[in-house]
């Protein structure tokens, strides 16, 4: 069974091509588990426009912010391999079964993805080779190449990853990844399984110039490093 999981925020100019991408890759069995924190546009009524039984809308009460977001989700995800989504990109035919594949002998999977604007033109091929993206502990701990709309890992891992750190500054993806390289095995496949879109709504400035200063990113880093090694030792 699959478990997409997939958050949302005032997400209704691009969510619906995203929902028709991810639905027809999977199976009467699988669900897509969206987790809505508290939009105020159309995103809820055209998520409800789908008659799938697939489809699970979890609603938050108060907002929980985009790692809480997704974590709501995860908590819901009953899948043997779970799937991370945004809600605005589009994924590309073959993904599920490739990364299902992928899965047969890894802990958790990123794949690469090229880098699109709006409209979906392609302004980078490759998020890979424009971000460096390799596996390993200490060079993604610096610098960071797990993006959660590439990655799916097996349910096993969710034992180690949640709860996510509240009032941790860096984002879901980096925590999981970073847990799975310590504590399983990560795979890099080089194959594009989404058009990942970049716009000016994004949440996450993945792809773009850090807004924030040198001591910031210094000092979340070594935040991030003391959660990730507490994590680690407390929970075997």
């Amino acid at each position: 069974m699959i478990s997409v999981c997939m958050a949302t925020y005032n997400g209704e100019k691009y969510i619906r091509e995203q929902i028709d991408s991810i639905l027809v890759q999977l199976g009467p069995n699988d669900e897509l588990i969206i987790s809505d924190d508290g939009s105020t546009d159309a995103t809820l009524s055209i998520i409800g426009s789908y008659n799938d039984a697939r489809i699970k809308l979890l609603r938050n009460i108060g907002k929980h912010g985009v790692n809480g977001n997704f974590e709501h989700a995860l908590k819901h995800a009953q899948g043997d391999y779970i799937f991370l989504s945004d809600q605005d990109d589009v994924w590309l035919p073959g993904k599920v079964s490739a990364c299902v594949q992928a899965l047969q002998s890894a802990d958790l999977i990123v794949h690469d993805c090229c880098v699109t604007d709006s409209n979906l033109h392609i302004l980078h091929p490759s998020f890979f080779a424009m971000r460096g993206s390799a596996p390993g502990f200490w060079k993604n701990w610096f610098k960071n190449s797990f993006v959660g709309c590439c990655m799916a890992f097996r349910k096993e891992i969710l034992t180690y990853i949640l709860p996510i750190p509240t009032g941790m500054t860096t984002l879901h993806d980096c925590w999981i990844g970073l847990l799975a390289e310590a504590k399983g095995k990560t795979a890099f496949l080089p194959f594009s399984g989404i058009r990942f879109r970049r716009h000016e709504q994004n949440t996450s400035r993945t792809a773009s110039e850090s807004k924030f200063s040198l001591s910031s990113r210094i000092g979340c880093r070594i935040g991030l490093l003391r959660s990730v090694l507490k994590r680690i030792f407390l929970k075997k």
